[in-house]
């Protein structure tokens, strides 16, 4: 008996010390409550702590900044064009007191953030055109060598998707004054169409690229014309000047062998009966052949060369 008397006194006070002593981390901030209602100042520093064991209870808060997950909703723009958006925030408990007086824990925490956050983004997002959530500033398109001048217009913006990332993250953080928590950031993660909108969205991008393809063909038919109508011109002229310069060497050749014929000719008798006789051997060779049948009368050139000729 005096053993297990010994165990259970042991038992006893390790239990009273357990709960009497606690730990507080670095990340960490600590309330005391006694029958629900804190006590004591708030406990923001790391060790080894105290308390009043069985009737106080411990209530951690993380001093880190915490994340906030949105749902993708399905959200009508200000124009009537659906589309989904998946946002995200970060924020932190600025308060440990109001905080659990309010929210109680982070659970509660996120559900409110749910309703405060989503909500201001649907409102934000009814007010303004899609072209305002997708863009933050108005620039110049950039067009290059194969882009057509008239190919990009852009819209013009007066709010922009960074404005509106503002307005909602102001208007949120003055609805969570009261509860103890901070909203440091808020961003947009993603913003799409609906299947639907995509899918006229990709058939007026396909046409639009249709168009400027066609335009472009048009334009290298037109250039390729052009450039066949050059080149056959040019080819004509090239053609011509050739035949010219053909021509006139021609004539001058001519020129020159009748002047050397003429030289010769008038040189002696001789040369002159040779070129005669040349001549006479020139036509026969182009008037006759082995069915033509020919009669000389004997005053004839072509009888004097032949019988000369045959010796005859």
């Amino acid at each position: 008996m005096i053993r297990l008397g010994a165990i259970v006194l042991g038992f006893l006070v390790l239990l009273v010390i357990a709960n009497t002593f606690f730990v507080v981390s670095e990340y960490e901030q600590v309330i005391l409550t006694e029958f629900g209602k804190p006590v004591r100042d708030l406990i923001n520093t790391p060790g080894l702590k105290v308390k009043t064991p069985f009737i106080q209870r411990v209530h951690r808060f993380d001093r880190r900044f915490l994340e906030w997950e949105g749902d993708s909703n399905q959200l009508p723009t200000r124009d009537k064009r659906f589309i989904y958006v998946d946002t995200y925030a970060r924020w932190r408990i600025s308060d440990p007191l109001l905080f659990f007086q309010r929210l109680q824990n982070e659970r509660g925490a996120q559900t409110r953030l749910d309703d405060i956050l989503d909500g201001e983004t649907r409102n934000a997002i009814a007010k303004h055109d899609l072209v305002e959530l997708i863009r933050s500033t108005n620039r110049e398109p950039q067009r290059g060598e194969t882009i057509a001048e008239d190919e990009v217009q852009l819209d013009t913006i007066y709010v922009g998707r960074e404005k509106i990332r503002e307005e909602i993250l102001a208007a949120s953080q003055g609805r969570i004054t009261d509860l103890g928590i901070e909203i440091l950031d808020f961003e947009f993660k993603r913003i799409n169409y609906v299947e639907e909108v995509r899918k006229k969205v990709y058939e007026r991008m396909i046409a639009e690229r249709q168009r400027i393809a066609s335009r472009f063909r048009s334009e290298g038919e037109g250039e390729a014309s052009r450039i066949g109508g050059e080149r056959e011109r040019e080819l004509k002229r090239i053609q011509s000047e050739a035949y010219k310069q053909a021509r006139e060497i021609i004539g001058r050749a001519d020129a020159r062998a009748t002047e050397i014929s003429a030289k010769a000719y008038n040189r002696s008798a001789d040369a002159r009966a040779f070129y005669g006789f040349l001549k006479t051997m020139e036509t026969y060779q182009t008037t006759l052949d082995e069915n033509t049948w020919l009669i000389l009368s004997t005053r004839g050139e072509f009888y004097r060369q032949l019988k000369e000729t045959s010796g005859n």
